[in-house]
């Protein structure tokens, strides 16, 4: 993205500036569905668990987490990368997939065939696992706070692999220990890199990665082969 840009300013000198739309569109949907597997799964606390021989005998419900089969999903901006995560979704089995977005798509609806374009409030209450994938503008910045955890299910999981200010992390953190959602996954921070000592790091209920969602071989380099190709055209074409 460009949001950590100053276009104005960029502008005002005739600084040219490009991005690298589409190369990253299929790393970030796998890994949006991973992240939100390892939260729903618990796969992260597991792996600590087991590393500090946290291992108890079988019961038939210890480390248990919600299933994607059956389940409302709600996506906040379905762009490239959102509507790639949907057509993921499917071969989870799940049961509705509701979605907020500035334009309807009424095509792509048809084809999936179980999307559906709501308002956020009512995506909020309905869902089971609420996935933010929107760009951050004016309107989507600190979009997740207090008020909109509140309208979540209680047993709701929050996934964000958009950008760090569409949270309030504070919000974020009480919403986690009061229960008031179940758990939550977030590859974007604010600050990045988040300090080791942020308490969301001491939640069980909470699973941080390193803004790593592009982070795929081949979509890195398709990444580099553009932005080069970016900036070639900006010089032969002045």
């Amino acid at each position: 993205g460009t949001d950590h840009i100053d276009l104005v300013a960029c502008k005002k000198h005739s600084i040219q500036v490009a991005n690298t739309p589409g190369v990253l569109t299929e790393a970030c949907a796998d890994f949006t569905i991973g992240l939100l597997l390892a939260v729903s799964r618990r796969i992260a606390e597991g792996v600590s668990r087991a590393k500090k021989g946290d291992w108890p005998p079988w019961h038939p419900l210890w480390m248990c987490g919600p299933s994607l089969n059956g389940s409302t999903v709600g996506i906040v901006g379905l762009g490239q990368i959102g509507r790639s995560v949907a057509k993921r979704l499917v071969g989870f089995g799940v049961r509705k997939i509701m979605y907020v977005a500035n334009t309807p798509k009424p095509e792509f609806e048809k084809t999936l065939g179980i999307l559906e374009k709501t308002d956020l409030s009512t995506l909020l209450h309905s869902c089971d696992f609420i996935l933010a994938l929107c760009p951050l503008t004016a309107d989507t910045k600190n979009l997740f706070d207090r008020n909109a955890f509140s309208q979540m299910k209680q047993t709701a999981i929050f996934i964000n692999v958009s950008r760090g200010p569409v949270v309030n992390q504070d919000d974020l953190h009480e919403a986690l220990i009061s229960k008031t959602i179940a758990a939550a996954g977030i590859d974007v921070t604010t600050p990045e890199p988040l300090p080791p000592s942020h308490p969301l790091y001491h939640l069980d209920n909470c699973v941080i990665t390193p803004h790593i969602a592009s982070a795929e071989f081949e979509s890195r380099n398709n990444l580099g082969i553009l932005a080069v190709n970016n900036l070639l055209s900006g010089v032969i074409k002045g």
